[in-house]
C-alpha cells in the first residue's frame, strides 16, 4: 500500500515534533511550577508568530495552491489578544517583546511566503499541533490557572471549526492531494521546511528557559 503524503510528512518529522514537546519550559509549565506571568511569556511569543502567520495567510488567500490551506476561522490574533489582556491587563502591549528566536521564526515565515510549500510547512507545524497536543495543554492550563473561556487560554479554542477530528482529517486530505502534485524533490523540500519549522519553534521555547530559572 502506498503511504499518503500526510503520513510520510508525519513520520519524517516525528522526532522533531517530539523534541519540541519535551522542551524544559513546557515541562515546567505543565507541572504548575510557573506563575501566570511566566505563562504569559509564551503567549507573547505566540502572538508575534501568529501575527506573521495569519498575515501571510491573508496575503495568500487567493493563491491556487497555498489558498487551500487558508482558513480564516483558524486565525489566532484576536484570541491571543484576549489571552494577553487577561494575563497582563489592558496595558499588555507595553509588556511584551519578541525574543531573538521569535524574530528568527517570524523572519522565516515571511521569507517563504512566496513559496506555497514553505507556507504550508509552517501552517501545518503550528496549527496541527494546536489542534492536537494543544488541546491537552489547554485543559492542563485551565486546571492550573483556573481560566475559563473568554481569556487566558482562548488561543486553544477552535469552536468555529466544529469537529476537530473532522477538520484534521480534511486538512490531511488536502496535504495528500498536494503531495500528488509535487515531485519527489519538492516533497522533500517541504518536509525539510517542516523540520526547520519545528526547530525554530523549539528554539523559541528554549529561549524561555530563563523564565524557568527565575521561577526556581
Amino acid at each position: 500500500m502506498t503511504t499518503s503524503f500526510s503520513e510520510t510528512l508525519r513520520n519524517s518529522t516525528w522526532a522533531d515534533h517530539q523534541s519540541a514537546e519535551s522542551e524544559g519550559y513546557l515541562s515546567a509549565l505543565m507541572s504548575g511550577r510557573l506563575s501566570e506571568h511566566d505563562y504569559g511569556e509564551m503567549v507573547a511569543q505566540h502572538y508575534f508568530a501568529y501575527v506573521a502567520l495569519d498575515g501571510v495567510s491573508r496575503q495568500l488567500a487567493d493563491h491556487p495552491v497555498a489558498g487551500r490551506f487558508v482558513f480564516p476561522e483558524l486565525y489566532r490574533e484576536p484570541a491571543l489578544e484576549r489571552d494577553l489582556a487577561t494575563i497582563y491587563g489592558q496595558g499588555w502591549r507595553d509588556r511584551i517583546t519578541p525574543s531573538k528566536s521569535t524574530r528568527t521564526l517570524v523572519a522565516r515565515i515571511h521569507q517563504v511566503a512566496d513559496w506555497p510549500g514553505g507556507y504550508v510547512a509552517h501552517h501545518y507545524t503550528r496549527y496541527l499541533g494546536d489542534l492536537s497536543g494543544g488541546q491537552f495543554i489547554r485543559m492542563e492550563l485551565q486546571k492550573i490557572y483556573g481560566y475559563a473561556k473568554g481569556g487566558g487560554v482562548d488561543f486553544y479554542f477552535f469552536d468555529e471549526l466544529g469537529s476537530l477530528p473532522r477538520f484534521k482529517n480534511d486538512y490531511r486530505s488536502r496535504l495528500d492531494v498536494l503531495g500528488l502534485e509535487l515531485d519527489e524533490r519538492e516533497q522533500q523540500r517541504l518536509i525539510g521546511e517542516v523540520r526547520l519549522a519545528y526547530q525554530l519553534n523549539t528554539e523559541v521555547l528554549t529561549e524561555l528557559r530563563h523564565v524557568v530559572k527565575a521561577a526556581a
